[in-house]
């Protein structure tokens, strides 16, 4: 049986040593910084979390750029050329057409490599619950799952990461067209932090809104104790954007709880952070099911 990779894209927000870690390949993604433009690796070899957040909360106009045809089609070939196998696991495709741009380039090697598994799967997720997705993947891989076993293992569970998020201010999401600029003023104005989710489509919604930092990390708490499966053997990820405080004090109520395996706090990068904006929090695990 031929070996092969696990690949996701740079919108995963995985910790650099989770990524080595569990052999993780991941294809760095753009944005541009007031017109200067940098790739954003896991490493922050180029463009590191710190300064991008430093560079936003100064008023930095910021966007993202997807991941090219050709751009795929030069990583995937690099890794057949090392006599790989690919199983690509992408940002949701209600969220970025990066997951059409993936699954155009594998249609066509598949047809020049037609010995070769080159696999393309929608995660329908975004950030760290694309990452968890991913991490849990890599874990089955290392339980000795064939390439077209953990394709299977990836849509049977892919809507088992669960993953919540709030946002401190909402003109990031105006400006991305998640929330109206009437609803965007009237909610920083009270201070309202709207709780969203993707859906079945991968697309985002807004599931509640709730005011204060209490509220948030009871909210994040008491969803994964009604929806967590088998929590004591799950190492769960807490994210967050230049919120580290907030972000330590969930993981901290978690760990007290004494109900999963072990927390994990990431940083969420430049690609995701350019449209949530800094003091994002949010909290990710295996659990039910969503509607």
């Amino acid at each position: 049986m031929r070996d092969y990779v696990i690949v996701s894209d740079a919108t995963l927000d995985l910790p650099y040593s989770v990524i080595t870690e569990h052999n993780i390949r991941v294809i760095p993604m753009g944005v541009d910084i007031d017109d200067v433009a940098y790739n954003y690796h896991p490493d922050e070899k180029e463009l590191s979390i710190d300064f991008f957040y430093s560079r936003l909360r100064a008023g930095a106009n910021t966007h993202t750029t997807q991941i090219t045809p050709p751009i795929f089609k030069e990583y995937f070939k690099n890794i057949l050329e090392e006599g790989l196998d690919i199983l690509y696991i992408g940002f949701s495709s209600g969220l970025s057409n990066t997951y059409y741009a993936a699954q155009m380039v594998v249609e066509e090697l598949s047809g020049k490599y037609p010995d070769r598994k080159i696999y393309c799967i929608d995660s329908k997720c975004a950030s760290i619950g694309e990452g968890l997705l991913v991490l849990h993947a890599a874990m089955q891989k290392e339980k000795g799952l064939s390439i077209d076993e953990l394709r299977d293992w990836v849509e049977a569970n892919k809507y088992k990461s669960r993953h919540w998020f709030t946002v401190r201010d909402l003109f990031y999401l105006k400006k991305g067209g998640r929330v109206t600029a009437i609803e965007a003023v009237v909610g920083t104005a009270l201070k309202i932090r709207p709780v969203l989710s993707t859906d079945k489509d991968g697309k985002l919604v807004v599931v509640s809104k709730i005011r204060g930092t209490k509220a948030e990390l009871d909210f994040f708490i008491s969803k994964m104790l009604t929806e967590g499966e088998d929590l004591a053997s799950q190492t769960v990820i807490v994210g967050h954007a230049d919120n580290a405080e907030n972000a330590m004090e969930l993981a901290n109520q978690i760990r007290s709880r004494n109900i999963v395996k072990d927390v994990v706090i990431a940083q969420i990068g430049p690609i995701i952070g350019t449209h949530t904006g800094p003091g994002m929090l949010a909290l990710v695990y295996m659990g039910n099911k969503c509607d």
